[in-house]
């Protein structure tokens, strides 16, 4: 999710001539379905299911990009600790955060967790005790209470430093954000990081996934240029760097990070004041193809979100006859099809409302729904009670802050003592666990 500010946005845009991405020369078959001796504990997959240990593995996770942002090992262990009492399987975080030298003070007086610092045209990596050690105890936390991590390379978004980072240093005054996904020199300072990660993991049975990027897009905070929108630019992106994670670790799995978005020939079409479009979603202008993205032989399973009520603000008013909740139930069914068709298996990795109300009335179908097609199941997101560090008070950065011992909370997040909403996810997790036996 885009965690600093607005609301996802609902845009049509220009179709100009592709620009293609190189492609790295490697094995790509080694990524394609079940593969030969992979270590005990690591996670893969065969056909639609995932498998662990030569058994089913059914899960019910959750998302917590702030979790290498705590500061003391008490509190990482309490929150790994609870979420697998809680039946929670797998938790997705970031595995980066970057900051500029400006801000390098700011972050040492905060105890802000980076490991990455720009100054330059290349990033400087910091190994210390405020930077990958952190990310080093929430590994070594997972296994000990065996929770399983996907990590995310880098964010579409500005938030703790994306994709406009590298942007913004390597080539500066780029008026477009797909620029990302083509430019060489770009392209080479995220695999460097890249390779830093994978090299420092690729043995952990920790580690259930790489993902390439949270919610790749056309456009970020910066808008898509003329060579993205509706021209697979994204799908070819996917491509060379799936191959490469590929060529760095044989074993663990790896997919992309994306909302889901499909590029279909017969969009749906939106009636908005009078005027119909086809709908963002479904007509290729975010960049990615669900479909043809989860037949690369590298993708290992397909992900997808759901923010309907960011998405469609202006089709839900009373009396509008768009319902969210059916909406959503259809995004789940789609993708569920697309999956089974393809032959691979996927995960609902983020949904949120912000409504209480909306959460109670909504997220039971829509949980239902992803057993009922034998998904893994991802909210956003795990929230934390009973923190301990700075006195359970600390803004971490931007409106992000520890509150009286509670994680953060962006509306979406849901705690323990949110006993309707909790219990949702903790019956799916039985059901799910049931299922791995």
């Amino acid at each position: 999710m885009k965690l600093l500010a607005a609301a996802l946005t609902f845009i049509a845009a220009a179709c100009i001539p592709t620009v293609t991405a190189g492609s790295s020369q490697v094995d790509s078959s080694r990524g394609s379905g079940d593969r030969g001796n992979v270590p005990k504990g690591f996670l893969t997959r065969k056909g639609t299911k995932f498998r662990l240990d030569n058994k089913d593995f059914a899960f019910v996770g959750s998302n917590s990009y702030w979790l290498p942002l705590l500061t003391t090992h008490e509190d990482v262990d309490r929150t790994l600790r609870d979420a697998r009492a809680a039946g929670i399987k797998v938790m997705r975080t970031w595995g980066f955060n970057a900051i500029n030298a400006t801000e390098l003070p700011t972050a040492l007086a905060t105890n802000l967790t980076y490991y990455q610092v720009w100054n330059g045209t290349r990033f400087t990596t910091n190994y210390g005790e405020q930077g990958l050690k952190r990310l080093d105890y929430v590994v070594k936390a997972a296994a000990k209470y065996d929770v399983k991590l996907i990590l995310a390379f880098t964010n579409n978004w500005v938030g703790y430093g994306g994709a406009e980072l590298y942007i913004n240093w390597i080539k500066p005054g780029s008026p477009n954000h797909d620029i990302f996904y083509t430019d060489p020199a770009i392209i080479a300072e995220y695999q460097r990081y890249v390779k830093i990660i994978v090299s420092r993991y690729k043995d952990s049975p920790a580690i259930a996934a790489w993902e390439l990027m949270n919610e790749a897009r056309c456009l970020g905070d910066l808008p898509a240029g003329p060579n993205c929108p509706g021209k697979r630019l994204l799908t070819q992106w996917y491509k060379q760097q799936s191959d490469y994670v590929r060529s760095l670790d044989p074993y663990h799995l790896i997919t992309t990070g994306g909302e889901g978005h499909f590029f279909w020939n017969n969009p749906p079409v939106i009636w908005f004041n009078g005027t119909g479009s086809t709908d963002y979603n479904y007509n290729g202008q975010a960049g990615e193809d669900f479909e043809e993205d989860l037949k690369l032989p590298n993708i290992d399973f397909g992900t997808y979100h759901i923010y309907v009520t960011y998405w469609y603000p202006q089709l839900i008013y009373p009396g509008s006859n768009f319902s969210a909740y059916e909406w959503g139930l259809g995004w789940i069914q789609q993708h569920a099809d697309a999956a089974k068709k393809i032959g691979k298996p996927v995960i609902l990795e983020e949904f949120g409302v912000a409504s209480y109300e909306s959460k109670l009335a909504w997220y039971p179908g829509w949980v239902q729904r992803a057993l009922d097609t034998y998904h893994g199941i991802m909210p956003w997101q795990y929230g934390q009670l009973g923190l301990t560090e700075s006195g359970g008070n600390r803004v971490i950065k931007y409106a992000d802050a520890i509150i009286d011992g509670a994680s953060p909370n962006d509306s979406n997040t849901f705690y323990k003592n949110q006993t309707d909403i909790w219990t949702i996810f903790t019956r799916a997790a039985a059901i799910q666990d049931a299922r791995s036996r």
